[in-house]
């Protein structure tokens, strides 16, 4: 008699492990602005770290509706794996010990990159070769630097993904440089406003014609958010119709223009504090 099949183990995907593991509470990031809890997750044998932010612990913004802040850090991973590029880590809306939130994989930093190679402040009134101008900062009493940011792929990628979600909140704090050369955003709390709120330090391809790559990818996203498409649907579960609609809309614009949009005039087109 033959032995019997051995059948291996499933497999967890991350999704599945932040969605259903059990979370313990580790520690709290004090700097953040809401309630940021450092937990541990374990699931069916796998164990990693991830950021909890209740839906109770947000503080109230005057133009994002209240308690909407986790669903919009969850939209805006499902339209960055949409894309493909993988910009946002996971990220789930789930229950947890202080009430339902957002769950986001713990990502740890690179050892040979850090986000002081991705932003500067230079002197002088245009940046050097590989760097990219977002315009005059003040350092002093009556002294300026510029700020530049690196001309990188990943950020000119995260640049189209910001102007897709409407990100009002894009800091140098905000991008995380990971293992194997991956670059990745986080805090996507105050995205997919259906008032054009983009704020961000990735000014530096303003105006300047997309990428084929950029043109591909909105073209997809297009379908991907026609109604009744499998990504409209699931933003339906997580922002209002409006919010869908102004997403199609940015879409849209930035395909008939073939650029990357310029700043409004209309809202601050930096974050501050910028880090």
């Amino acid at each position: 008699m033959s032995a019997p099949e051995r059948i291996p183990p499933r497999s967890v995907t991350t999704a599945e492990l932040l969605a259903r593991g059990e979370l313990k509470v580790r520690g709290r990031i004090r700097e953040a602005s809401n309630a940021v809890l450092y937990c541990s997750v374990s699931y069916e044998g796998r164990e990693a770290f991830c950021v909890y932010k209740p839906i109770a612990g947000e503080r109230p913004l005057w133009d994002f509706p209240d308690g909407t802040l986790a669903q919009r850090e969850v939209a805006a991973y499902e339209v960055s794996e949409a894309t493909g590029w993988g910009l946002v880590p996971t990220t789930v809306l789930r229950d947890g010990p202080y009430g339902e939130g957002m769950c986001q994989m713990w990502i740890e930093p690179s050892a040979t990159e850090d986000g002081d190679g991705l932003l500067a402040l230079v002197p002088g009134e245009e940046p050097a070769e590989g760097w990219k101008a977002v315009g005059f900062a003040e350092v002093g009493e009556g002294e300026t630097a510029l700020l530049v940011h690196a001309d990188d792929t990943r950020l000119r990628r995260l640049a189209v993904l910001d102007a897709v979600i409407n990100n009002a909140d894009r800091k140098g704090g905000h991008l995380l440089p990971a293992q194997e050369g991956r670059l990745y955003g986080i805090d996507h709390g105050v995205t997919f406003n259906a008032e054009n709120k983009l704020r961000t330090l990735l000014w530096g391809w303003a105006g300047e014609p997309l990428t084929d790559e950029a043109v591909e990818v909105l073209a997809s996203l297009r379908d991907a958010l026609a109604p009744g498409a499998p990504l409209a649907t699931r933003l339906a579960e997580l922002v209002t119709d409006a919010e869908i609609e102004a997403t199609r809309a940015r879409v849209e614009a930035m395909l008939t223009s073939g650029k990357h949009p310029e700043p409004s005039g209309d809202w601050p087109a930096i974050p501050w504090p910028p880090v």
